[in-house]
């Protein structure tokens, strides 16, 4: 079992100034893979104090710097790549073929894209007599989910080191190892002591204080909407910039002039990815009323043909669950939506055949669903989907953005005039056309609960950067002074 009970403060690997032990779960089998330690207010002070010292020479520094310190977090990441696919399927359970080509991925990909918008950022430009300088924002706090745990590392410590800020991270204590990994990364890049700090605990005892801690200048917070509150609320009396990529109950409109083979196909194969843990899956998909029932049947194939495995397996299938809690709210919600009357497509409750030992569920499709049910409400994160049918366009869109949430929005439509229209209609922070998929270079993000504020490529740096408007008295030429000289004599 590996020993992660140490933080990483100042540039130094420390001991937590108070042990608290939590041991960390093999979501497949059970067992347990890891000690870390859960970290209090001291250490979170401790770490805080360190990015403050560092800021000040850190923000200063050339951009050329930055960009060769980030080159070098690259190349050692490449270097230990397939170690961080190895630790997330470890940790909450992603079959490694996934891990290793979609979850370890997210690390390069946010690096690198960080990385070209850095070298090509304009920091600073005139307006007039006014000098618009962009400078970074300070210290900053992160505290980061367990379903794509490299991905939301990354999209914040990497905007944050190439526009000059500091930080401290509370990866999540669910979902630890990679963490650990990334910060052992950041020591072999040689990184100023105290630019980036790490410190494990939960949310009360660690996030909390991050959240509230006056010498925090930005908290960047990504987890369920529940969470997200407390966070805004813990952050007011500091006044201080709060991001948040919250939840989603994301629609996945399929009109009848669409593929209706692909379009079903891939909305299920989309939904039941990363075992359903995503708060951009299309969770809930609507079908035109004329093809509903041809819709239903396709969907059914295409949840049958989605295995379910051991994630030390190679192949395209789904693991279990992240943690028991998660199996159980899961467990929870599937019931519910048989009890509210919706027709049992595919799945059910219960484990897959052979698959007694782990947080394993089946993939599940409701059909005959309407938006009122609990399911199409409340985001399981799980591989549930449910199907609602719907007569035309508007109400179509109707239902689509009658949720609290707005990160994402799908359609499939054979129509360039209604694929234009629609989009422009769909209340989500990003749309996608006849499954289209989202490169690192997009802004991620969304509207309503779904959060605030934008991450990836050059959307991720505004969140770090303060703008600052110097007015400046432009010194005349003696050749233009002369001039209005001459022009004044004259009259």
């Amino acid at each position: 079992m590996k020993d992660l009970r140490k933080f990483y403060i100042d540039g130094q690997w420390v001991d937590p100034i108070q042990s608290n032990d939590l041991a960390v779960e093999n979501p497949a089998n059970e067992e347990l893979v890891a000690t870390i330690s859960l970290g209090a207010a001291a250490d979170v002070n401790l770490a805080v104090a360190a990015a403050r010292r560092a800021f000040q020479g850190f923000s200063q520094t050339p951009v050329d710097e930055r960009i060769a310190l980030m080159e070098k977090l690259l190349q050692i990441y490449m270097d230990r790549y397939d170690e961080m696919a190895v630790a997330i399927s470890v940790e909450m359970g992603a079959p490694i073929s996934f891990a290793t080509a979609a979850q370890a991925d997210c690390g390069r990909g946010h690096i690198s894209t960080a990385l070209e918008a850095l070298k090509q950022f304009e920091f600073e430009r005139q307006v007039g007599n006014t000098r618009i300088v962009k400078e970074a924002i300070g210290v900053c706090g992160f505290i980061t989910p367990w379903n794509w745990p490299i991905n939301q590392i990354s999209c914040k410590v990497a905007p944050a080191l190439a526009t000059g800020c500091t930080m401290v991270l509370k990866p999540s204590e669910i979902a630890p190892i990679s963490g650990y990994l990334f910060t052992e990364m950041m020591d072999q890049a040689g990184f100023p002591a105290g630019v980036y700090n790490m410190v494990n605990g939960d949310g009360p005892n660690v996030g909390s204080v991050i959240s509230s801690h006056p010498e925090v200048d930005m908290v960047s917070f990504t987890g369920s909407t529940r969470a997200g509150i407390l966070v805004a609320k813990a952050a007011a009396d500091t006044v201080k910039r709060v991001t948040q990529e919250l939840g989603g109950k994301s629609p996945n409109i399929i009109f009848e002039d669409a593929d209706l083979e692909k379009a079903v196909t891939a909305g299920v194969t989309h939904m039941m990815g990363n075992t359903g843990q995503s708060c951009n899956a299309p969770s809930r998909m609507l079908v035109q009323s004329s093809v509903y029932g041809k819709a239903l049947a396709i969907a059914k194939q295409a949840a049958a043909n989605v295995a379910v495995d051991q994630p030390t397996k190679e192949g395209w299938h789904l693991g279990p669950l992240s943690s028991r809690a998660q199996f159980d709210k899961v467990q929870g919600l599937i019931h519910t939506g048989i009890e509210e009357g919706a027709t049992l497509v595919a799945g059910g409750l219960g484990k897959p055949e052979g698959l007694e030992t782990g947080y394993f569920v089946k993939p599940t499709i409701f059909g005959d669903v309407n938006n009122e049910m609990t399911i199409a409400r409340e985001e399981i994160f799980g591989p549930v989907l449910t199907m609602i049918p719907f007569d035309s366009e508007e109400q179509a869109i109707e239902i689509a953005n009658d949720t609290p949430y707005g990160l994402s929005a799908y359609f499939s439509t054979g129509s360039e005039e209604r694929a234009k229209r629609v989009a422009g209609k769909l209340r989500a922070g990003m749309v996608s056309v006849n499954s289209a998929s989202q490169n690192y270079t997009a802004p991620f993000g969304g509207y309503k609960q779904s959060g605030n504020g934008r991450e990836w490529g050059e959307f991720g740096f505004d969140d770090f950067l303060e703008i600052k408007g110097i007015n400046e008295r432009i010194k005349r030429s003696e050749e233009h002074t002369s001039e209005l000289q001459s022009h004044g004599e004259s009259r």
